[in-house]
């Protein structure tokens, strides 16, 4: 699949691996791991970061294999799941970042056009959201009530 506002196909990636049971290296138990994900969400952290922490401190492969269920699906269980899901957040921010560059530099035609193609793809992913379930039906990105979201 081809990328949305560049020339890309975007086909390179790593493959997770095919067996699906925690290697047998792995001496965490899936109790420790749980414990850790919520102590790490309740510091402020993200899904895709405590992943990270997991994977480069604790040495932690994939969540999955060793729970049977994603991060999200942990934090969701135990009522620490951001509200708005970690791609939507991305986009505001980076919106948002482009949006205060532009306060500065009113010249900047490229910004105005790259903010353009940013707030476009988070309208798209926002209808996705809503009719997913993740987001209410009623919400709506408006851009100057955007930093309050990331903040």
């Amino acid at each position: 699949m081809g990328r949305m506002h560049s020339k890309g196909k975007g086909k390179s990636r790593s493959a997770l691996p095919y067996r699906r049971s925690a290697p047998s290296w792995v001496r965490t138990s899936a109790e420790d791991v749980v414990a850790l994900i919520v102590k790490l969400a309740k510091k402020g952290l993200t899904p895709s970061q405590i992943g990270d922490f997991l994977r480069d401190i604790h040495g932690v492969p994939q969540v999955k294999s060793i729970t049977s269920t994603k991060i999200l699906m942990i934090l969701k269980s135990q009522g620490l799941a951001p509200e708005i899901p970690e791609q939507l957040y991305n986009l505001i921010k980076k919106a948002v970042g482009v949006r205060k560059h532009l306060e500065k530099s009113r010249r900047d035609i490229d910004g105005k056009f790259r903010l353009i193609l940013i707030e476009s793809r988070i309208h798209r992913l926002a209808r996705y959201y809503r009719t997913s379930g993740h987001l209410p039906p009623n919400w709506k990105y408006d851009s100057a009530s955007a930093s309050a979201l990331v903040a």
